[in-house]
C-alpha cells in the first residue's frame, strides 16, 4: 500500500514574517521571532509553515523585489538565523517552505544592473528589453509594464512595479541561476517552495498587444503562455531531485480553475496551485457551493489534488469579507479544515482577527493590501508582546480580545477551535485524503460527506442567519460544532445559525 505524500492533506500555516512576531524591538518582525513562536504553529497542530521572502531586499513591494536570493535582509536577521529556524522547525515536526520569486528581481540585483549597464553587456539579455512598448498594464497601479531606460535607450519589462524588471526565461544562463537559487536554499534543508505569480514566467514571444489590457486589465490576471509550462517543469525537477518528498506549491492567480488545472502537468509541474476564487467570496451558499464544485469538477478531471485558503498576505482576511461576523468566521474554519485537498491557514485567522484600518500616513504598501498585515498580538496587554518601537503598522481591532495569550487556555476561543479540527483532520484518514461527495440540503446549506474506506465523515455548513433543518440519511452524532456553546453528542438535524458542524456515524 502505498503512502501518500505528507502534503496530501495537510495543513500549511503561513507566516508573514514582518508581522508575525518581533525579536529585537524595532517594530519589524524578523527570523528570530518566528524561531520563538514555533510553540504556537506546533500547538495548533499545523505541519508546515511557508515564509513569505526574508531575500535581502530594498523593500519596493514587501520584499518581493529581491536584491539576493542567497541571503536574508538584515530586517530580518541572517542566514545563521535562518539555519536555526529550520533546525528548530525541524526538530518540531514541521517543515519550511519559502517564497520562490521567479518571474522578477529587483532593479538593485546586481543581475539588472549589469543588464542595463549597456546593450552589449553579457547579461542583457537576462531581462526583457524593446526599442517600443506595447499596450500591457502593471498589476500595481495600472500603467504601463513598460520603463524607459535613459542610458540605454530602451524600455524594460516589469509586470509589477518598475523596481522588479521581469527575467527573461528564455535565457539558458537565467534558468540555470535561478536553479542555483533553488539548490543554495534546498542545501539548507528548506522542504519546498510557494512559487510566485508562476503563470507569469512565460512571456508572448510577439509581445502582441492585448485587447484586455486596452480595456483596463492587468496582464497578469490572464497571462497564460506555453513557456511557463516549461519553466515550471524545470523547478519540479530539480527538487525532486532532493530526498525527503520536497514540494512546490505555485501562485496562478488566473480565475478560470480549468486554466489552473493545466499548471498540475502530467504530475510533472506543480504538486498544488492555489485555488483563489474562494479568497474573493463573501459569505454566499451559492458563490462557495460553486467553488467547491468547480474544483472538485475541474481538479478531479486530472486527479490534480486541490488547496483551499480563505484568507492571506494579499487578500481581506476572510472576516472581514464576512461582514466581521466571528460566527461566520469560526464556521469557514470548519468548512475549511473538512475540504477535500490541502488546507493554508494565514497566521492571525485562528485567532479570528479582522483586517486593520490603515490611515493615509500609515499606508505602507503601493497595492494597498495593508488591512491583512497588521502585527499579530500574542499578548493581552499592549503592546501585545511588541516591546521596543512602534509596531510597522497599527494591530487589528480588539487586539487585547484576541491576542493568543487570552485564547490559548480559553476551550471556547477561535484558536481552540481551529486546534480541534487540525486534530480530527490529522486522526481521520476521511478527512485527510477522502473523496467528497455533496448531500442533500436546503438552499442555505452546504453538507457533504468524507470518505476514505471505512472512515466516514460528513459536515454541514449554515450560511443563514437563522436555524435550518437537514435530513441526513443514517444516525450521526456531532463531533464537533463552531457554535462555542455546542457539545458533542446525538444529532437530530438541526443546525443554528451560521453554524457548522463536523459529524460521525453514531
Amino acid at each position: 500500500m502505498s503512502v501518500a505524500p505528507w502534503w496530501r492533506g495537510a495543513v500549511v500555516y503561513q507566516v508573514y514574517p514582518r508581522s508575525f512576531a518581533d525579536s529585537d524591538g524595532d517594530g519589524v518582525g524578523d527570523l528570530e521571532g518566528i524561531r520563538r513562536h514555533l510553540d504556537h504553529v506546533q500547538h495548533l497542530g499545523a505541519d508546515a509553515i511557508w515564509l513569505s521572502p526574508v531575500y535581502r531586499s530594498p523593500m519596493a513591494d514587501a520584499g518581493y523585489d529581491i536584491a539576493d536570493h542567497r541571503d536574508v535582509d538584515p530586517v530580518f536577521g541572517t542566514l545563521a538565523g535562518m539555519d536555526a529556524l529550520l533546525a528548530d522547525a525541524h526538530a518540531r515536526g514541521l517543515r519550511v517552505l519559502l517564497d520562490f520569486v521567479p518571474n522578477h528581481t529587483s532593479d538593485q540585483h546586481p543581475w539588472f544592473r549589469e543588464s542595463c549597464s549597456s546593450r552589449e553587456n553579457a547579461r542583457r539579455d537576462w531581462y526583457h528589453w524593446r526599442d517600443e512598448p506595447n499596450n500591457w498594464r502593471s498589476a500595481i497601479g495600472g500603467g504601463s509594464t513598460w520603463t524607459w531606460d535613459e542610458r540605454t535607450q530602451q524600455y524594460y519589462l516589469h509586470l509589477f512595479l518598475p523596481e522588479q524588471p521581469d527575467l527573461n526565461w528564455r535565457n539558458p544562463d537565467v534558468v540555470e541561476a535561478m536553479h542555483d537559487v533553488l539548490r543554495f536554499w534546498l542545501d539548507r534543508g528548506v522542504d519546498g517552495f510557494r512559487i510566485d505569480v508562476a503563470h507569469c514566467t512565460g512571456k508572448d514571444p510577439d509581445f502582441a498587444d492585448d485587447p484586455r489590457c486596452a480595456a483596463g486589465e492587468a496582464l497578469v490576471a490572464f497571462n497564460d503562455q506555453p513557456h511557463s509550462h516549461e519553466v515550471l517543469r524545470g523547478i519540479r525537477r530539480v527538487v525532486d531531485s532532493y530526498p525527503g518528498d520536497r514540494v512546490v506549491v505555485g501562485e496562478v492567480n488566473i480565475r478560470s480553475t480549468r486554466s489552473v488545472a493545466e499548471y498540475y502537468g502530467a504530475g510533472d509541474e506543480l504538486q498544488m496551485s492555489f485555488n483563489f476564487p474562494p479568497l474573493d467570496a463573501p459569505w454566499d451558499p451559492v458563490v462557495l457551493r460553486a467553488c467547491v464544485r468547480e474544483v472538485e469538477r475541474e481538479l478531479g478531471r486530472v486527479e490534480a489534488w486541490p488547496t483551499w485558503v480563505l484568507s492571506n498576505h494579499d487578500s481581506s482576511r476572510h472576516r472581514s469579507r464576512y461582514g466581521g461576523s466571528l460566527r461566520r468566521a469560526r464556521a469557514a474554519a470548519v468548512l475549511l479544515l473538512t475540504l477535500r485537498g490541502t488546507a493554508f491557514v494565514y497566521q492571525g485567522e485562528e485567532l479570528g482577527l479582522e483586517d486593520v484600518v490603515v490611515g493615509p500616513d500609515e499606508r505602507r504598501d503601493p497595492g494597498g493590501r495593508d488591512g491583512s498585515r497588521a502585527p499579530l498580538p500574542w499578548a493581552v496587554e499592549p503592546p501585545h508582546g511588541w516591546d521596543g518601537a512602534r509596531p510597522w503598522l497599527p494591530f487589528p481591532p480588539d487586539a487585547g480580545e484576541l491576542a493568543a495569550q487570552a485564547q490559548r487556555d480559553d476551550p471556547a476561543s477561535v484558536l481552540s477551535l481551529y486546534r480541534r479540527l487540525v486534530a480530527e483532520r490529522h486522526a481521520s484518514p476521511a478527512l485527510r485524503v477522502g473523496d467528497w461527495t455533496e448531500l442533500d440540503s436546503p438552499p442555505e446549506v452546504l453538507a457533504y460527506r468524507r470518505r476514505d474506506g471505512d472512515d466516514v465523515r460528513a459536515v454541514v455548513v449554515n450560511f443563514a442567519d437563522a436555524p435550518r433543518e437537514v435530513a441526513l440519511d443514517g444516525g450521526w452524532r456531532v463531533v464537533l460544532s463552531s457554535d462555542p456553546g455546542a457539545r458533542p453528542g446525538p444529532w437530530h438535524g438541526h443546525v443554528g445559525p451560521a453554524e457548522a458542524v463536523l459529524l460521525a456515524p453514531s
